[in-house]
């Protein structure tokens, strides 16, 4: 899985070919670390999908130009345009859901 910062967001997210799931983090945020294992874990599960991770504190630009004001949040890329924004915790299966009803 791949740390996005703003020196690799072109590159990671905007020119990629794949539609890219952003999880919105920080180390301090418990929500943000019992979520890893679930989005690490629908990582391998669709490989059709790039999944990346971005700490709010060393991105804060691209936390904002993604209007994220709560973590963990998720943003939903596909051809370098954001289609669609989750925020909270939730179980694998519904984050899974979130793929499938905007993808």
């Amino acid at each position: 899985m791949t740390a996005v910062t703003n020196s690799n967001f072109q590159q990671e997210v905007l020119a990629s070919e794949k539609p890219v799931l952003i999880d919105f983090w920080a180390e301090w945020c418990m929500p943000c670390q019992r979520m890893a294992p679930e989005f690490a874990a629908l990582a391998e599960e669709r490989p059709d999908v790039k999944f990346v991770k971005v700490n709010v504190d060393e991105a804060q630009e691209l936390a904002i130009s993604f209007g994220v004001d709560a973590i963990p949040a998720f943003v939903l890329v596909e051809g370098g345009e954001p289609v669609a924004k989750v925020v909270g915790m939730m179980p694998k299966e519904k984050l899974a859901e979130f793929l499938e009803e905007n993808k």
